[in-house]
């Protein structure tokens, strides 16, 4: 019998239910995302102080772990689509003027693709400034292993189109596949669809009022169903978050991080940047930088240890509305485009940042 294994179960077990008895205290869902953070991280000091990185001990740990980090994500994965599709579908349908949507549009979308651009050109800036170039990086299994799951999953379906029929793939051709997530592009032609369904409800309320007075009352029960669903799953965030924090800082390998230390310099310079630009657009409208990034602090702490944009959605609609008072309308619209085309990181600043320092090995 591995008693270490089990003595390891044990305490995350311990730790699971000492973060339950929040629930009899008045505290917000941030506060409890923070306690549940703070926990995962001392834990996971702990475990990789006692066995390291490496021990076979900790691997087992880990994944009876992951069946709470692991499963909360794939809770969130799964109403990523839901939650999409019916607030999207809802907000467009509770539109006075179908083109207020092309208002809507084109504001969110030129926003994202404005900070991504500027992201782009801050990875540019920092791996000039640090000099980084990919020669001499070695590829290990893992990141072998990752980059061919990517390519069979993505790189295949998009790499070898051009960039009309890349706009052409997130037109929907069946709505009910892209409701699955068959596709990369599937969560923009899930908004698509949402946005025609809702432009229709309000041709049909227009053309014939009790028929269109019904579908609206249908989509307000459909909103009303998937957002306490939604609502549902985010109460079990600290506990995932516990267990995404315990796994990332216990199998944290501190000597592959020092071989590449400037990278991670250069990398947490470019997005401190970002925050900072970001902080900039929001002083500009009026907004405090401050007391934003408190009320959006677990989304951050999700995303950061999730690593997975698309489960970051929930919480991402659920903190616009709730604790910014943004419109569901606008909320649902820009998270799902946030989660694809408005990475700042993922979709600016690391690309560009690993096509300068690949640009000198390739000529």
């Amino acid at each position: 019998m591995n008693f270490p294994l089990i003595a390891n179960i044990a305490v995350f077990v311990i730790l699971l239910f000492v973060l339950a008895q929040a629930r009899h205290k008045q505290w917000s869902l941030a506060k409890k995302v923070l306690v549940g953070l703070v926990m995962g991280v001392v834990f996971g000091l702990a475990l990789h102080t006692i066995y390291g990185a490496d021990s076979q001990v900790l691997k087992d740990s880990i994944q009876w772990f992951n069946i709470v980090g692991n499963g909360y994500v794939q809770l969130l994965q799964m109403i990523v689509m839901p939650l999409v599709f019916a607030s999207i579908l809802s907000a467009v349908a509770r539109l006075h003027n179908a083109s207020q949507l092309g208002k809507i549009s084109f504001l969110t979308i030129g926003t994202l693709l404005f900070t991504t651009l500027i992201a782009a050109l801050v990875g540019v800036l920092v791996t000039n400034l640090f000099g980084l170039t990919a020669e001499g990086l070695v590829q290990g299994g893992a990141e072998t292993a990752r980059l061919n799951a990517i390519e069979t999953s993505y790189v295949g379906k998009v790499a070898d189109l051009s960039v009309p029929q890349l706009v052409l793939s997130f037109v929907p051709k069946n709505p009910f596949a892209d409701l699955t997530g068959a596709n990369p592009t599937s969560i923009i032609s899930v908004v698509i669809f949402a946005a025609f369904l809702g432009v229709a409800a309000l041709k049909l309320l227009k053309d014939d009022a009790p028929k269109g007075e019904r579908v609206l009352v249908a989509i307000d029960t459909l909103q009303s169903w998937v957002m306490k669903l939604v609502r549902l799953v985010m109460q079990l965030t600290p506990y995932g978050v516990l267990a995404l924090m315990t796994k990332v800082v216990a199998g944290s390998n501190l000597q592959d991080i020092i071989k590449l230390g400037s990278f991670v310099v250069a990398s947490y310079l470019g997005l401190a940047i970002m925050f900072v630009v970001h902080g900039i657009l929001l002083g500009v409208n009026g907004i405090s930088p401050l007391k934003y990034f408190r009320k959006v602090w677990p989304v951050l702490t999700f995303a950061f240890t999730s690593r997975s944009s698309a489960a970051s959605i929930p919480l991402n609609v659920e903190a616009q509305t709730r604790r910014l008072g943004v419109p569901e309308s606008i909320a649902s619209f820009a998270a799902s485009f946030g989660a694809t085309i408005g990475q700042n990181g993922c979709a600016g600043l690391y690309p560009a940042m690993l096509a300068v320092m690949v640009a000198p090995t390739v000529g």
